[in-house]
This record gives C-alpha cells, sequence and structure tokens, in this order.
C-alpha cells in the first residue's frame, strides 16, 4: 500500500511539471530595442529610418508572435538583460539559401537576428516581423510599402530550421521507441516490456476502435502504419509544444499541409473503383442529378484534406495564442491580485492543453481512417436495384 501512494505522488508530481511547462518559457525572446542597434528601414517614399523603440505591450505582443514563429536558430534561455550585456544559451542551426548559387553558414552569422549575414558577396539579413530571411544590404535595409510589408526579394530558403530539428527528433523516437517495442514482442513471446506497456494499448486501440471500425478487416492492415505514425507523431510534436523550448511544430500551417496532403495522396491512389464511381457516377440518382453532383464530389475529396489541415493548425495555434497572453496578462496586471489569478488560469488552460494534445491526435487519426474506408468500401448490390 505505501508503494503504491509513493507511485500515485510520483504521478501527481509529474503531472503538475508537465501542466507548469507552458507557463514557463525562454524561447525566441524579444530583442530590448533600446540596446539592440534595429535595421534601417525604407518607406515607399525612400525615406529612410531606424525602427522606432518599442512599448512594453508591443515587446509582449511580439514575444508571442516570436513563439509562434519558426526559428533559424534553436535559443533555450537568455540572462543578464538587466546589466545591458545579455547572454543568449543556445545553439546555431545550418542556413542554406540558393540566391544566384548555394550559400551555407550557420544561423550564428546573424547574432540572433542582430545582424547581416554576408555569403559569397551577397547580404541576408532575417526580419523580425515574420522571422524570414530576406536579401538586403550591408547594411540591413528593408523596403516596406504603404501597407508596411516588406518588399524586399527572398532567397530560396533550404534551411534546417527550429521546426524541422523536432520533427527529426520526434522521428527518430518513434523510430528507437517502437523498435524496442517490436523486438519486446519476440523476447518475451509477445509481451510488451519497459515503456512499451505504456504505448501497447494506444496501439491496439487505434487498431480495434479506429481502424477495424472505420476501414474494415479486409484492408485495415495496409493502412495501420500511416495511422499509427500519424496518431503519434502529431501526439509527440504537440506535447513539445507545451515544454519551455518554445516550439510550435503543429501551429505551422506548412506542416498540417503537409500531413493533409500525404493523406489526400493515399486516399486517392489506394481507392477503388466503387469510390470513384460514387464520386462521377453516384448510384440511385437520375442521370441528371449525376450530372449536377459529379463536381460536387468531386471538389470534396479536395475539402476533406483541406478541413484536416485547417482543425489541426486552428486548434494547436488558439491554444498557443492564449497560453502566451494570460502569461503576458501577469506582467500586464503586476499586482498582488491580478497576477496569480492570471497563474491559476494559465495553468488550468495548460492541463486543458495537455488534453487537447492527445485529443487533435486522435481526431486526425479518427477521420484518416474514415477517409480511407471510404476508398476501400465495397459495392453494395441494393445499390445497383
Amino acid at each position: 500500500m505505501t508503494l503504491q501512494k509513493l507511485r500515485l505522488t510520483l504521478y501527481f508530481i509529474v503531472a503538475l511539471l508537465v501542466a507548469f511547462m507552458p507557463l514557463i518559457t525562454f524561447a525566441n525572446p524579444t530583442n530590448d530595442s533600446t540596446k539592440v542597434e534595429a535595421h534601417a528601414v525604407t518607406n515607399a517614399e525612400g525615406v529612410s529610418h531606424e525602427e522606432e523603440s518599442k512599448t512594453p505591450e508591443e515587446e509582449r505582443a511580439e514575444f508571442i508572435q516570436h513563439h509562434l514563429l519558426d526559428s533559424h536558430d534553436f535559443h533555450l534561455f537568455s540572462y543578464g538583460k538587466g546589466s545591458g550585456h545579455e547572454k543568449h544559451i543556445g545553439f546555431p542551426l545550418p542556413v542554406i539559401l540558393w540566391e544566384d548559387g548555394l550559400h551555407f553558414f550557420m544561423s550564428s552569422k546573424f547574432h540572433h537576428g542582430e545582424e547581416v549575414a554576408e555569403s559569397n558577396g551577397k547580404y541576408f539579413a532575417i526580419n523580425h516581423h515574420d522571422g524570414m530571411i530576406y536579401n538586403t544590404d550591408a547594411k540591413g535595409t528593408f523596403n516596406v510599402d504603404e501597407k508596411h510589408h516588406t518588399t524586399n526579394t527572398k532567397p530560396i530558403d533550404f534551411s534546417i530550421t527550429k521546426s524541422i530539428v523536432m520533427i527529426l527528433i520526434v522521428a527518430l523516437l518513434m523510430f528507437v521507441m517502437f523498435r524496442n517495442l517490436g523486438k519486446s514482442y519476440g523476447r518475451n513471446g509477445g509481451i510488451a516490456t519497459g515503456v512499451g506497456r505504456f504505448f501497447e494499448p494506444l496501439v491496439l486501440y487505434i487498431r480495434d476502435e479506429i481502424a477495424i471500425p472505420n476501414i474494415g478487416e479486409k484492408h485495415y492492415r495496409k493502412y495501420m502504419s500511416h495511422l499509427l505514425t500519424v496518431f503519434f507523431f502529431i501526439w509527440f510534436l504537440n506535447m513539445f509544444g507545451l515544454t519551455p523550448l518554445g516550439v510550435n511544430v503543429t501551429g505551422n500551417i506548412a506542416i498540417t499541409a503537409s500531413l493533409a496532403i500525404i493523406t489526400y495522396l493515399i486516399t486517392t491512389f489506394s481507392a477503388n473503383k466503387n469510390y470513384w464511381g460514387h464520386i462521377f457516377w453516384m448510384p440511385g440518382v437520375p442521370s441528371l442529378m449525376k450530372i449536377v453532383l459529379a463536381p460536387i464530389e468531386l471538389l470534396g475529396t479536395f475539402i476533406k484534406p483541406f478541413s484536416l489541415m485547417i482543425r489541426l493548425y486552428a486548434n494547436m495555434l488558439a491554444g498557443h495564442v492564449v497560453i502566451m497572453s494570460i502569461i503576458a496578462l501577469m506582467y500586464t496586471f503586476n499586482s498582488p491580485i491580478g497576477s496569480p489569478l492570471s497563474f491559476l488560469l494559465g495553468f488550468v488552460l495548460s492541463i486543458l492543453e495537455i488534453l487537447v494534445a492527445l485529443l487533435q491526435a486522435y481526431i486526425f487519426t479518427m477521420l484518416t481512417a474514415l477517409y480511407f474506408g471510404a476508398a476501400n468500401e465495397e459495392h453494395h448490390h441494393e445499390e445497383a436495384h
């Protein structure tokens, strides 16, 4: 009984630590505009000026934006800001650009976006507003239009960003974890050991409650690898997004679009003739209506992956924005009443985000299985009559 109480206590402590993680973030801090030399900005009339100093409210808004954006370096934390000699702890990432030839250098050349990087006679700078690399001059001049949109040209960017690093880490983690889970079956007569005991019920749940009911016992096996990969890939990335590392991979629409496109391609190329028959010549419908419904049904095949993309992207992005906004409220109130209340609300929402991280992985996997099931639906004799 004592051992069981000890385990429950440890589980509770771990749950508290996980819930507190989103409230402690040091990733991608905003720079103090009064101490960092700003890049020159040229407006549509050609008048050059320096970026104006930001108010505390504007700095907090920029902090939230930086948390949501991708980054060309992996920043862990900073210290010494008040002393005027701020130190950044992290590591640079490879920058690979194509602009009249290949340019390869480490992101440390940008000095956290404060300086211009020169490579083979070309000059590049990171725009603080969108975190992207632009072509510029030796002074780091950014040209803007009347709507304050940057008009500098951009090189083709193949850089290894923070999001790509996290994708590679999650891929390696999944490979090692499930490779060991597979080996444990062979060593222990079909019984999982170690951490595999935690993931085995999830694998069985996806098979028995998602794949088989929605795809069917005849076809589900060929889709299981994709369903398992998508579920754990999204779930792990969502959980890493709640850590102080400041990664927001699934809140990047390019990542969710890639996952949706893969699902669309698998559905399209593995579909049987009955699937296409229901789209282009729906059975049991008058011929005139078939002509009208065909383009609508075809459009629906594109809307399905689009909904997958938007649902995951919007939910994860909204969660990060809300939590970061509540963290900013702690400093905005700066009072013994408002700050603790903001912290309590942020803590509750952090726990909710842990559930949302798993729920979004489940929803994406469930809808993917539904689309695969529709693509492999068998012909029903009653439809012919």
